[in-house]
């Protein structure tokens, strides 16, 4: 996904959303093909798990959606970077339990000043229900974001 979305001219940052072995969502940033400031890796694998819903033999009605909305609890995301402040926030509406990720901004260099997953998480009080992993191919994800 990554790679797919620095070939296409956007920022080189891809997610992939799974539970149980089980890949239920992908993702990649498509800010500048799409024009969309907010078409991050992160919230297009979530908009795409969403939009797989909303198939018509999945179609639950507005009651049984409000008792029981759709949830990612059970499930990781991996993604190649850190996410932004916005992409961490709908990881902690979606009720993803892992968040696996690859590079990080140095230090001194992220658009977000201080900003980490950490320090978001930590401020929302979820940091007891999402795990974080990091590190996990750091290098390579971070060459593939700037390539």
């Amino acid at each position: 996904e990554a790679t797919m979305s620095a070939n296409e001219g956007n920022q080189g940052v891809g997610s992939v959303i799974v539970r149980g072995g089980e890949i239920l969502a992908r993702g990649r940033n498509l800010e500048n093909t799409t024009h969309d400031p907010t078409a991050h890796a992160e919230s297009v694998a979530i908009r795409n798990y969403a939009s797989s819903l909303t198939r018509p033999e999945t179609q639950r009605s507005w009651d049984q959606y409000f008792r029981d909305p759709p949830s990612l609890s059970g499930t990781m995301l991996f993604s190649t970077f850190e996410p932004c402040p916005m992409c961490c926030g709908a990881i902690l509406a979606t009720g993803i339990s892992t968040l696996i990720l690859g590079g990080r901004p140095k230090s001194g260099t992220s658009r977000w000043g201080e900003y980490t997953l950490e320090r978001l998480v930590k401020l929302t009080e979820r940091d007891n229900k999402v795990e974080i992993i990091t590190g996990v191919l750091s290098n390579e994800c971070f060459d593939i974001r700037n390539a």
